[in-house]
């Protein structure tokens, strides 16, 4: 067994580890972040435990700190142009998120590991090391001296001392929840908070080559109201050729007993005697959307040499409020260990990519007290929209979903759904009364009432 000191050690190696160690370094720590290392179909080797993003929308780029035209052009899929929120009997279509930035279109589909890679490739050259195939197992943090220090075990048998750690290792929080458990108050725990069974859904997503005809390269669609559970939905993106993501997001852990009017939801049958498998959900909506035309397993065959397992991904996805990090002990969590993903947008890389970066750069340059106080000027408009968003929809039915999507429709036609909640003023009942809701919720979250683990709540 050896053992090593550094300055700053990262904990998970996805987008908020790799920026964490790249910032890290690029403001002169010597940092080194660790990666347990997963295989993929569509990479050489072990790497992060990367799933195909969903997509980027252009102000995601903003809030990730790069300028889009430095991302390299092999990241990008496919440009988009419109996104179709589509409800049991309405739909609405969308040509912008009406957040100002500057890429001028309304985003791209992305292969996640050649972003990931390039992440990489940003952090080594700064002069981080990234070790792939190395998990830690254990954190234990020593308060007792002039300034903390947290040994790391590793699944080599080595141990690393640093004087800053940042936990980056994703909404699954395999290290995280235990190394955050040593400064709650006795008989609390983290899990109260962060429980992956009970904060996370779970996504579930296949690689389908389509018919030319119905391939759209610009387009996402979601369909919203045809499943149960809260903010759980299917979806299709455009990957590269004619090969797209069909995938969803659903609580972990639901009973057909939790849904109030199943027969109410176009993909359950009244046959079901429990929850649809997500590829039994996925083969029920192609079917539902195209069956009539098409023979769903032989003209959309699953593209077995993508993803991470024969064409076919399950992950985790946060879906709960963020926490804040015990700074005073050196640690801070960044990413979707800290809560910060969203199961409303399907989507984390973003605001994971930024946390990383913010963190990193803190504990290299000894002000990683002030950390919780900047990620949450960076990224804060972002967790309030999602947390109200979320909380706007947690219990609609079917119903729901059409009568929002016709109101949007009708007041801004196609255009963008945060017109609807930007104006000063909405026209109609239904839309006040959504309006009036949205600004009520989003109220009560201001001045970071959003996070649910205060930094004082910590027994430091």
């Amino acid at each position: 067994m050896s053992s090593e000191r550094v300055d700053v050690a990262v904990v998970g190696g996805g987008p908020a580890g790799a920026c964490a160690a790249e910032q890290a370094a690029a403001h002169g720590a010597d940092v080194v972040c660790f990666e347990q290392g997963v295989p993929r179909e569509d990479r050489d080797g072990l790497g992060p435990d990367s799933t195909d993003a969903a997509g980027m929308l252009d102000y995601w780029i903003d809030i990730m700190d790069f300028e889009y035209e430095e991302i390299p052009d092999e990241v990008v899929l496919q440009e988009l142009e419109t996104v179709d929120f589509v409800g049991p009997e309405s739909k609405t279509e969308l040509t912008s998120t009406g957040i100002e930035a500057r890429y001028p279109k309304l985003g791209y589909t992305f292969h996640r590991a050649r972003m990931d890679d390039w992440l990489y490739e940003r952090a080594r050259d700064a002069g981080a090391e990234i070790r792939v195939g190395t998990s830690v197992r254990d954190l234990e943090s020593d308060l007792s001296g002039s300034a903390p220090t947290h040994t790391l075990s590793l699944s080599s048998g080595d141990e690393v001392t640093a004087r800053y750690v940042i936990l980056a290792d994703g909404p699954q929080r395999r290290v995280t929840l235990d190394a955050l458990d040593q400064f709650m108050p006795a008989g609390e725990s983290v899990s109260e908070y962060l429980s992956p069974p009970t904060a996370n859904h779970i996504a579930y997503q296949e690689y389908r080559e389509f018919p030319e005809e119905l391939f759209e390269t610009d387009r996402l669609t979601f369909w919203w109201g045809y499943m149960p559970g809260e903010t759980a939905y299917p979806w299709v993106f455009p990957n590269d050729g004619t090969v797209a993501r069909v995938g969803l997001t659903m609580p972990i852990g639901m009973t057909l007993e939790d849904v109030a009017h199943p027969e109410s939801y176009k993909l359950l049958k009244p046959s079901d005697d429990r929850i649809p498998s997500g590829g039994e959900y996925i083969r029920r909506l192609l079917e539902l959307e195209y069956g009539d035309e098409y023979d769903v397993e032989t003209d959309f065959p699953l593209v077995e040499d993508r993803g991470k397992s024969s064409g076919t991904e399950t992950y985790p996805i946060s879906s709960t409020r963020p926490i804040e990090s015990p700074v005073r002990a050196g640690i801070a969590v960044a990413g979707g260990a800290m809560g910060t993903t969203s199961a409303f947008h399907e989507g984390g890389y973003h605001v994971a990519v930024r946390t990383g970066k913010i963190a990193g750069r803190l504990a290299a340059t000894d002000g990683l007290d002030h950390y919780n106080e900047v990620w949450k000027r960076a990224i804060g408009d972002e967790i309030l929209r999602n947390v109200t968003f979320a909380d706007l929809v947690a219990d609609y039915e079917p119903d729901d979903w059409d009568r929002v999507f016709g109101t949007i429709s009708s007041i801004t036609g196609s255009g963008s759904a945060s017109a609807l909640f930007g104006q000063k003023y909405a026209s109609g009942l239904k839309a006040t009364k959504i309006l009036t809701a949205y600004q009520r919720r989003k109220f009560s979250y201001r001045d970071g009432r959003y996070v649910q683990l205060r930094e004082d709540e910590y027994a430091i």
